[in-house]
């Protein structure tokens, strides 16, 4: 049996950093992992010479009829979000879910997959600043905003660039064990495996101005003041609005109600205290932060991060060589 073909996309504007890393998994000969490792091919989804983001012009050896033969088809990002990508590009993608290819797409390369529609209906993940125009423009993708990747069996999507390595350690350790994808992250100096998801990532919202400014002092009141105990009535009565009106006002400019809101802040300002008080106890830290008990703080933290409180200190902890 020939050895698994993986093939690489590349386009005009190529993202550099992306197909370095597909390269990086994929092209290198690794003889000393005792496996038959892969074949690796680079297409081209566009004639000519491609330009690459660091002014890099490379020369694709194949066309996209590589793509009627790999087992494995990777998109490593893609250009502009808001841009349609080649008919011919989408035709090939679409015949090689039908016989079965394995199709996966790095940060907005998800854009192409969604735009081809093997998506339609399955769970798929980007770059959480792709994650809401990704819902709006394709409606019939669920999409999974706080996740490194989402293996959906044939198609699996990855976050924004380094969680594509993620992904690609992943398809590893589903071709060959974990142990052949433990000792190729070694190789890479990375983590076979990291905790959690992108949200511990994400950086906290700013609200929009409102008409007179009056939710946003709010929120910065709010904010200022986190870690004090906060009920609804007396939030609206410090912005001037009835508790209905602040409530659908701040779901208006935030996404969130304030309650909820307030977690978030809190899941911030712990995130802060793990990064900067490598002496405070979890129990002082969920204090400080407003969550009355290190319980409470561990749900919260969990459920926004997608990780704990002890493995977000050892991962982002300043003065740890990890962070």
């Amino acid at each position: 049996m020939p050895r698994h073909l993986v093939a690489a996309v590349t386009y005009d504007r190529l993202c550099t950093f992306e197909f370095g890393c597909v390269v990086e998994l994929f092209a290198l000969p690794r003889p000393e992992l005792g496996v038959d490792w892969y074949r690796f091919a680079v297409c081209a989804a566009e004639t000519g010479a491609i330009r690459a983001a660091g002014g890099v012009t490379l020369t694709a050896p194949y066309t996209l009829k590589m793509l009627d033969r790999a087992d494995t088809i990777i998109i490593p990002g893609w250009r502009d979000a808001d841009e349609m990508p080649p008919q011919p590009l989408l035709r090939k993608l679409r015949a090689a879910a039908k016989r079965g290819a394995r199709l996966c797409s790095i940060c907005s390369g998800v854009f192409v997959l969604a735009a081809a529609g093997v998506l339609d209906g399955k769970t798929a993940t980007t770059h959480w600043r792709y994650a809401d125009k990704l819902k709006l423009r394709y409606p019939s993708v669920r999409v999974q905003p706080d996740a490194l990747y989402v293996d959906e069996g044939q198609i699996i999507t990855s976050a924004g660039s380094a969680a594509g390595l993620d992904m690609l350690l992943h398809l590893v350790r589903r071709d060959h064990g974990g142990a052949v994808a433990n000792l190729v992250a070694q190789r890479l100096v990375v983590p076979p495996h990291r905790d959690g998801g992108q949200a511990q990532f994400v950086p906290r919202p700013v609200p929009p101005e409102d008409d007179g400014g009056r939710l946003a002092r709010l929120i910065d009141w709010m904010r200022a003041h986190a870690a004090s105990a906060h009920t609804v009535d007396a939030l609206a009565r410090r912005a001037a609005m009835s508790g209905r009106t602040l409530q659908r006002r701040f779901r208006e400019a935030t996404g969130l109600g304030p309650y909820e809101w307030l977690i978030r802040e809190r899941v911030a300002l712990a995130k802060d205290m793990l990064e900067t008080r490598p002496r405070w106890s979890i129990g002082i830290i969920a204090e400080r932060a407003g969550f009355g008990s290190e319980e409470s703080m561990r749900r919260h933290f969990r459920r926004i991060a997608m990780t704990s409180p002890a493995a977000y200190r050892q991962q982002f902890a300043r003065g740890n060589p990890k962070a």
